[in-house]
């Protein structure tokens, strides 16, 4: 397996910083996403917010060729939705915004679940079980323990809610690079994977679906939808692994006081 490149005090404090400046990023958007915005309203002030107030770039757009800023996932959209002109937000919606920031040569990956107007017990109760289930990945990253115990904490709580996990899609290794080593798998087993160590920084991005876990790719080459045509959730954060457990880098206003 390639090796995974520990980062040095230096390089986690300006991995902070651009955590904070995509913090900033979401609280921009907190007030701007309501119904009959559309997904490239929100790409384009999103794309603006980064480049003018933050003098920062938006490292998706133009990473594998990717054109925009973000991706919008509504629904059954499992990841990498493109954002449309065409594309309004209607009550009722679940969309994800999946964000990533390089500022200082260092890259922050973080994305957040909207739930637009009045939405189904359903579809909250997925969302919901979504984002606890990032938070059971997060508290299993210690020093000394195995990367599994991440997907393995993931796994259990969504299937005991009655959902499935995404298999093809994974968290990643992130720095001066978007994907670096290790791949970090939603599923699998406790004690199982590499040696956690302080200095590894990574993304933890589960994909729960409410029916099947299997997914396909559109005509666009991008956007995952659910086989099924069930809906699909996803929550992700930054995190680093420090001396005595786990730094939320893209950890938000609302979470600190939580």
């Amino acid at each position: 397996m390639p090796a995974v490149n520990l980062k040095t005090p230096a390089e986690l404090a300006l991995m902070r910083a651009s955590g904070k400046a995509l913090v900033e990023v979401f609280a921009m958007l907190d007030d701007y996403i309501a119904p009959g915005v559309s997904t490239m309203q929100i790409n384009d002030r999103v794309e603006d917010f980064i480049v003018n107030t933050l003098k920062a770039r938006p490292a998706s757009k133009g990473q594998y060729d990717y054109p925009y800023a973000l991706n919008t996932s509504i629904n059954d959209v499992v990841c990498h939705g493109m954002p449309k002109a065409s594309e309004k937000l209607r009550s009722g919606m679940i969309v994800n915004v999946d964000i990533t920031l390089e500022q200082g040569g260092y890259i922050a990956d973080s994305s957040k679940m909207y739930l637009i107007g009045d939405v189904s017990p359903e579809a909250r109760r997925l969302v919901d079980t979504c984002y606890q289930a990032l938070w059971k990945g997060i508290r299993a990253v210690k020093p000394g323990g195995r990367l599994g115990d991440v997907g393995h904490a993931i796994q259990t709580h969504a299937e005991a809610a009655g959902y499935s996990v995404v298999r093809e899609y994974c968290g990643h290794g992130i720095g001066q690079r978007m994907h670096e080593e290790p791949q970090v798998m939603h599923y699998g087993l406790a004690n199982s994977g590499i040696l956690l160590k302080p200095g590894m920084v990574f993304t933890i991005e589960p994909m729960i679906n409410q029916g099947d876990h299997r997914t396909r790719t559109q005509k666009d080459g991008w956007t995952v939808v659910t086989r099924d045509h069930k809906l699909s959730a996803q929550w992700e954060h930054t995190v680093a692994i420090t001396e005595n457990g786990v730094e939320v880098l893209t950890l938000r206003d609302e979470e600190r006081c939580g």
